[in-house]
């Protein structure tokens, strides 16, 4: 389980590719180290990556055909840098919402506006039936950022950035036309989907 509060930026330092799986490896800081273990959960922009092999402050990260199909994560250079957090611990304050690192589908990056402290982003869901998951003022994850949707047209969306989100994050950095992984609101999809399928059924 995630938060979306993003920890920190890390850049991939090395990237090892065999045919439809990948290796990602990271230098850790001691913070992000601390008590890491094999086996243990990272969100890379999102994504639930499990560490595979831990030697000194490198991690790695190994990335399956499936997950390279869903994320943006094999389109990741060496020097890219990807939002880092840890799994949630019980005995911190949850901010953001409750995320489980599962990417649904991917969305381009269409529209940047800014402001004296702020930036509203528009995106474009590459799967557009799941636009019926994203409401006005609800949660959505943005490469692992717990965020609030501002509004909806068609199968387009934005979110806008404060000054912190812009500090800590790398969609920041984003440009017009690069891709971003989607975690759509849990809860929200299971009101959906039940919804649906009552209508369905009667």
């Amino acid at each position: 389980m995630f938060t979306g509060i993003v920890q920190d930026t890390l850049p991939v330092i090395d990237i090892k590719n065999e045919i439809d799986y990948r290796t990602h490896i990271l230098k850790f800081t001691n913070n992000l180290l601390s008590n890491l273990s094999l086996g243990d959960s990272v969100a890379h922009n999102g994504c639930c990556l499990t560490v595979s092999n831990i030697i000194d402050h490198y991690v790695e990260f190994n990335i399956i055909k499936e997950t390279l199909k869903l994320t943006n994560l094999g389109l990741i250079k060496i020097n890219d840098t990807v939002n880092i957090e840890r799994a949630a611990s019980l005995n911190k304050e949850i901010g953001g919402h409750v995320m489980s690192g599962h990417i649904i589908c991917t969305a381009n990056l269409i529209d940047i506006s800014y402001s004296k402290h702020s930036r509203r982003i528009w995106f474009n869901l590459q799967n557009s039936d799941i636009i019926k998951y994203i409401f006005y003022k609800g949660y959505i994850g943005i490469d692992g950022i717990s965020l609030t949707i501002n509004d909806i047209k068609d199968s387009k969306f934005c979110v806008d950035l404060i000054p912190e989100t812009i500090r800590r994050t790398n969609l920041s950095k984003r440009k017009i036309g690069e891709i971003v992984n989607i975690e759509i609101d849990q809860q929200s999809r299971t009101i959906v989907d039940s919804i649906e399928r009552f209508i369905k059924k009667n």
